[in-house]
């Protein structure tokens, strides 16, 4: 790809079905695609309505879509401000080594600076080597004594079903 221009665009609604497939593409390095549930319709719905849950910027090499960010806001008590939480990021394998990755990170971390972020931050998942160490040559590092808590599907079901409101 030598000589081949990157650009980044922010995504637009016409770019679902594109966002879609680099999402299952994701889900597949991951060894994770009996997870994937997105549809087009759910993915319209909550990245492009309103309000929007999520942003994503696409990477391209020349005019072909070889990648993608999807994040959104969170916010540190202890910092007292805002931060950018990158859920996914993915290039097709194709188009690694070559940049992509290191534009989009550029790209976000100029977003975080922008929106007056206190941190940018997301998970790596911890046999993800080759991530880590692109990762930690970025100067990010990883957040020792920390895990990743989740509840979803049934046990969220329950867990909201169990609260009392008050009031």
């Amino acid at each position: 790809m030598s000589g081949t221009s990157i650009r980044i665009e922010r995504a637009t609604e016409r770019d679902v079905p594109l966002i879609l497939e680099l999402i299952q593409g994701l889900a597949v390095y991951e060894k994770l695609a009996h997870e994937v549930t997105a549809t087009e319709a759910g993915l319209r719905e909550t990245l492009f309505g309103a309000p929007p849950a999520a942003d994503v910027i696409i990477a391209y090499a020349g005019d072909t879509p070889a990648g993608f960010a999807l994040f959104f806001p969170n916010y540190s008590t202890f910092l007292g401000k805002p931060g950018l939480y990158l859920e996914d990021l993915f290039v097709r394998p194709e188009y690694r080594g070559q940049g992509l990755g290191l534009a989009l990170m550029k790209r976000l971390a100029q977003i975080a600076v922008e929106r007056g972020c206190g941190r940018f931050e997301w998970s790596v998942l911890d046999w993800n080597e080759p991530a880590i160490g692109f990762y930690k040559s970025l100067g990010a590092k990883l957040m020792d004594g920390w895990s990743i808590v989740r509840v979803n599907g049934e046990a969220l079901t329950r867990l909201a079903g169990a609260v009392e409101t008050q009031g």
